[in-house]
């Protein structure tokens, strides 16, 4: 087992997200995870049915005692839904772990349309957590808000990503999953080498629950480990596509994906 995350994020009672997910995808990649919990949920396929979050202060005491004891090779936020939480996580990064790659899904809206970070919070997020950030994963949709402008369409993806690095992360990962047509459509935007885009077929199903989860978790697996960006975003991404097309087909809304596929369990 090598590379040891420390995952920032919100529970997902379902299974198919957040620190659940994260964990799962960590561990069949072969890390070590390792979580600071900043909020529960009431969820499942159909939507997020109730939330608590956790007081700040537990939130970074959560991160001290795992790196102060386990040690960390990645750090990766998801749920961070206030601006107390976001500037708590951002304080204890600086302070503790500032060296260590970090990756930032900036999660806004759970896949059933609830949203998971108040609209104050944006720009705290833009300001202190981003500019930490060795690689930040928005959708479509995220990257709009973001910038505060419509970035919908293809040919607006490189001008998005490059206009996103410019709030401070040394690279962006722009996952094009919202485009219309039947391809989908990533571009990584990175300081010091050659924009990188993946096109992929889309896989027509509901079982997508998770999928920016898994995907910012695989990269920051694969950085914990050694990959240099762009391989652990292949890897990320070829990880992400099996698990979606191995789904279990739970739930009678957006269902989970199978983390453990290709483990000989599943």
């Amino acid at each position: 087992m090598k590379g040891r995350v420390l995952i920032v994020a919100g529970s997902d009672s379902g299974g198919g997200a957040g620190i659940q997910a994260d964990i799962k995808t960590v561990t069949a990649l072969g890390g070590f995870a390792m979580t600071a919990v900043t909020a529960l949920t009431a969820q499942n396929t159909l939507g997020v049915h109730g939330v608590i979050g956790i007081e700040p202060g537990f939130i970074r005491q959560q991160i001290e005692v795992v790196i102060g004891d386990l040690g960390v090779d990645a750090i990766k936020t998801g749920m961070l839904h206030s601006t107390p939480v976001i500037e708590a996580v951002a304080s204890a990064i600086r302070d503790l772990a500032p060296e260590t790659p970090l990756v930032v899904d900036p999660v806004m809206v759970a896949k059933g349309g609830a949203p998971l970070l108040e609209e104050e919070a944006v720009a705290t997020l833009r300001d202190a957590l981003l500019p930490l950030a060795t690689v930040v994963t928005p959708n479509l949709p995220e990257a709009g808000v973001l910038l505060g402008r419509d970035v919908s369409g293809r040919d607006r993806m490189e001008e998005a990503a490059n206009a996103l690095r410019g709030l401070g992360p040394a690279a962006v990962l722009l996952k094009g999953g919202h485009l219309p047509g039947s391809e989908i459509v990533d571009f990584l935007a990175a300081g010091g080498a050659p924009p990188v885009r993946w096109t992929a077929a889309k896989i027509d199903t509901r079982h997508t629950h998770g999928t920016g989860c898994t995907l910012a978790s695989a990269v920051a697996a694969g950085l914990a480990q050694g990959l240099a960006l762009e391989p652990a975003v292949s890897r990320a991404r070829n990880y992400v596509r099996g698990a979606i097309q191995a789904a279990p087909g739970y739930g009678a809304g957006h269902g989970p994906l199978n983390h453990a596929h290709g483990l000989g369990t599943a």
